[in-house]
C-alpha cells in the first residue's frame, strides 16, 4: 500500500498518540494511585478515554484521507482531532498531576474542537 502524504502523516501521528496514550494511562493506573484522591483520579481517566477514543478515530480518518486524498475537509478535521485531543485530555492530565484547577476551564476547547472535527468528518463523508 503506497500511502499520499497526509495519510502517511496522521497515520505516524496516530502511532505515536496511541503509544502516549497507553503510557499515559498505565501512570495513571500505577504511579497516581497511591498519591491522588479518586476523585481526580477519575478526572485523570476521563482525559485516557478520550484520548484513546479520538486517537482511534485519528486512524480512521488516515485511512479515509488514503481513500479520498483531495478531501480537505477530513485533513482539517483530523488536525482539529489531534489539537483538540491534546487540549482536552492534557489539560486533564496537568490538571491532576499539577492540582491547578484552572487548567479544567481550557479542556471545553478541546472538547469543542473535537465535536466540530468530528460534524465535519460527517459533512464531508455526506457530501461525498
Amino acid at each position: 500500500m503506497k500511502l499520499n502524504g497526509n495519510a502517511k502523516l496522521f497515520l505516524a501521528i496516530a502511532s505515536f498518540m496511541m503509544a502516549l496514550a497507553i503510557a499515559i494511562g498505565a501512570f495513571g493506573a500505577h504511579g497516581l494511585k497511591a498519591i491522588v484522591e479518586p476523585t481526580m483520579l477519575t478526572t485523570y481517566h476521563t482525559g485516557v478515554e478520550y484520548h484513546f477514543y479520538n486517537t482511534l478515530g485519528l486512524f480512521a480518518t488516515s485511512f479515509m484521507i488514503y481513500l479520498k486524498p483531495d478531501n480537505k475537509k477530513l485533513v482539517l478535521a483530523s488536525w482539529l482531532i489531534l489539537i483538540g485531543t491534546i487540549i482536552f485530555s492534557f489539560s486533564l492530565y496537568l490538571l491532576v498531576i499539577l492540582n491547578i484547577p484552572v487548567l479544567g476551564a481550557i479542556t471545553p476547547i478541546g472538547g469543542t474542537l473535537m465535536i466540530i472535527a468530528w460534524l465535519m468528518i460527517a459533512y464531508a463523508i455526506y457530501k461525498d
